[in-house]
C-alpha cells in the first residue's frame, strides 16, 4: 500500500496495545505498510514490551510468586513440615527478574520482524497530522496510532523527591525493611502485599476508610481485614503532608488523621503509588490538532479515533480501562476496523480483571452498588469461610465470594472473589458472563470438589434482597 505517505500506519508505543495494533494491522490481507516508535529499552524507562510487560504486571507477578512462598513456608508448619528457610536472596532475585524483562524485550522484538512491522527506535512527538519526528529524522504516515500508556502520578506533598514510584519499586536493588505506602488502588495494595512476603514492615497510608476504591464495597473491607491480618500496617483516614529525610538517610513520613498529626519513622522506602496519569507529554499533539479530555488523556470516539480524523488512540493514554487485556482489545478493534474490513467498536463491560493482593482478589461485571443504581431491584449471594488449606495450616485467611443477579431476568450482573486462585477462578466465570450466564445455569453447574471455586455454584439462599434501590425482608417480596 503506503503512496503519498512513507507508511500507512506508524504506531507510537511499543506497549501490548501498540504492538498488538502494529502486527495485527500488518497481517490483514490488505497489507499496509507499517512502522513502529519506541524508546530504548532500559528496567525503569521505554523497551518494547512496555509497562506491563517490563515494569508492572509481569515482574509483579513474579515477585508476587515469590512473595507467597514466605506465607507458604509457614503454612507448611501445619502439615508437618520442620521448615526453617535460610533467609532470601534479593539480589539474586532481582538479576533473574532483569534476565527475563530482557528476554521478554526481545520476544517483542522478534514480534515486530515476524510480521514485517519496522521498528524506529526514538521518542516520537507530532510535527502535524501526518508527521512523526524521531530524532532528527520525521516519518509519514496515512493514519497514526497513539498508544504511549500512562505514567505514575506524585501527591503535590513537601519532600515528594524523596519517593519511589511503582516505576522504580519493581527493580530496586535492595529489599527495604521498612515500606511505606501512600496510596489505596490495587498498585498501592499489591505492593504492600508483595513486600510482606519477603519480611517487609509494610505501611499502607491512604484517605478512605477502606482501600481499592471502585471496587465492591463489602470486597474492600473484606480485603483490608485480611491485609491485616497478613501483617499490613492498615492508615486508613489519613492524609499524606510531608515525606522528611532524616540524617541516617531513611525517611519519615508525616501524615494527618482525624486532624491529628502521625508520624511514621525510619522508612527505607516510600513508594507514591497514587495514580496514573496519560503519558501525553512531548508528544506534540496540540501540532496536529489530537484534544485531550478533562482528565489529561486523549479523548476519543467508540472507534478509539481522537479529535484527528486520521489519528487514533488506544490503551492507558485514553483513560477509559487500565488494564492490559482491554489495551489489546482495542488494538485488535482499530486494526480490524481500519485494515480489515470489519466494523468493532471496543467493548467494556464484563471484564474480568483481578487485584493480586493476599489473598488476591478476581471481579467481573458490577459491584452491588452499580446494579443497585442500574437496576434497583438486585438480589446478593454472599459465602464467607476458611478454605481447606488453612484448615490446618493455622492461618487466618478467609474467603469470600459474591454474586449479584438481577431477580427479573436472572441474568448474573457481578461476580467477586477474595481468597486463593481467585484470579484463575474469575476467567472462567467472566467467560459464562460474556454468554449472559444466569443464576438457573449457575446453580445448574456441577461442583468440582473439593475446591473453593464449587462455592460459587453453590449459593442457593440469597443474603440479601433489594426492591427498588431498597434492601427488604423476604415477607415483603
Amino acid at each position: 500500500m503506503a503512496g503519498k505517505y512513507m507508511y500507512d500506519l506508524i504506531v507510537v508505543g511499543g506497549g501490548s496495545g501498540g504492538v498488538r495494533a502494529s502486527r495485527w494491522a500488518a497481517s490483514q490481507a490488505s497489507k499496509p505498510k507499517v512502522a513502529l516508535v519506541e524508546m530504548p529499552y532500559s528496567a525503569v524507562k521505554g523497551g518494547l514490551g512496555g509497562t506491563c510487560v517490563l515494569r508492572g504486571c509481569v515482574p509483579k507477578k513474579l515477585l508476587w510468586y515469590g512473595g507467597h512462598y514466605g506465607h507458604d513456608f509457614e503454612d507448611a508448619k501445619g502439615y508437618g513440615w520442620q521448615v526453617d528457610p535460610a533467609g532470601h536472596d534479593w539480589g539474586m532475585l532481582m538479576e533473574k527478574k532483569r534476565a527475563e524483562m530482557k528476554r521478554l524485550n526481545g520476544v517483542y522484538g522478534n514480534i515486530l520482524k515476524n510480521n514485517d512491522v519496522e521498528f524506529i527506535e526514538g521518542h516520537a512527538s507530532l510535527v502535524d497530522r501526518h508527521t512523526v519526528k524521531v530524532g532528527e529524522k520525521e516519518y509519514t504516515a496515512t493514519t497514526i496510532l497513539l498508544a504511549t500508556g500512562a505514567r505514575p502520578h506524585l501527591l503535590d506533598i513537601p519532600g515528594k523527591e524523596h519517593s519511589i514510584t511503582s516505576d522504580d519499586i519493581l527493580d530496586i536493588p535492595t529489599r527495604p525493611n521498612k515500606l511505606v505506602v501512600l496510596g489505596a488502588g490495587y498498585i498501592a495494595c499489591e505492593m504492600a502485599c508483595i513486600f510482606k512476603g519477603y519480611s517487609t514492615e509494610a505501611h499502607l497510608v491512604y484517605r478512605a476508610d477502606h482501600p481499592l476504591r471502585g471496587f465492591d464495597d463489602e470486597c474492600r473491607a473484606f480485603i483490608s481485614e485480611q491485609m491485616s491480618h497478613h501483617g499490613i500496617n492498615m492508615h486508613p483516614l489519613s492524609v499524606p503532608k510531608e515525606i522528611r529525610k532524616q540524617d541516617d538517610g531513611r525517611f519519615t513520613v508525616v501524615y494527618v488523621c482525624k486532624g491529628e498529626e502521625v508520624m511514621i519513622k525510619d522508612a527505607d522506602q516510600v513508594l507514591m503509588a497514587t495514580g496514573r496519569k496519560a503519558n501525553v507529554e512531548g508528544l506534540g499533539l496540540e501540532n496536529a490538532g489530537v484534544e485531550l479530555n478533562a482528565k489529561g488523556a486523549v479523548k476519543v470516539d467508540e472507534y478509539s479515533r481522537t479529535s484527528a480524523e486520521n489519528i487514533y488512540a488506544v490503551g492507558d493514554i485514553t483513560d477509559r480501562m487500565q488494564l492490559t487485556p482491554v489495551a489489546l482489545h482495542e488494538g485488535m478493534c482499530f486494526a480490524n476496523t481500519v485494515y480489515g474490513g470489519k466494523d468493532e467498536k471496543p467493548c467494556h463491560e464484563i471484564v474480568p480483571s483481578a487485584v493480586f493482593t493476599t489473598p488476591p482478589m478476581g471481579v467481573c461485571g458490577l459491584t452491588e452498588k452499580q446494579a443497585t443504581d442500574k437496576y434497583k431491584d438486585i438480589d446478593v449471594y454472599t459465602s464467607g469461610f476458611r478454605t481447606m488449606v488453612h484448615t490446618l495450616s493455622g492461618s487466618k485467611e478467609r474467603s469470600f465470594m459474591k454474586m449479584i443477579v438481577d431477580p427479573n431476568t436472572d441474568k448474573v450482573l457481578g461476580i467477586h472473589i477474595v481468597g486463593k486462585d481467585a484470579a484463575e477462578i474469575i476467567q472462567g466465570f467472566g467467560a459464562a458472563m460474556k454468554c449472559g450466564a444466569t443464576k438457573s445455569q449457575i446453580d445448574s453447574t456441577i461442583g468440582v470438589h473439593p475446591s473453593s471455586a464449587e462455592e460459587l455454584v453453590t449459593m442457593r439462599t440469597a443474603t440479601r434482597k433489594i426492591r427498588g434501590g431498597e434492601e427488604v425482608k423476604e415477607a415483603k417480596i
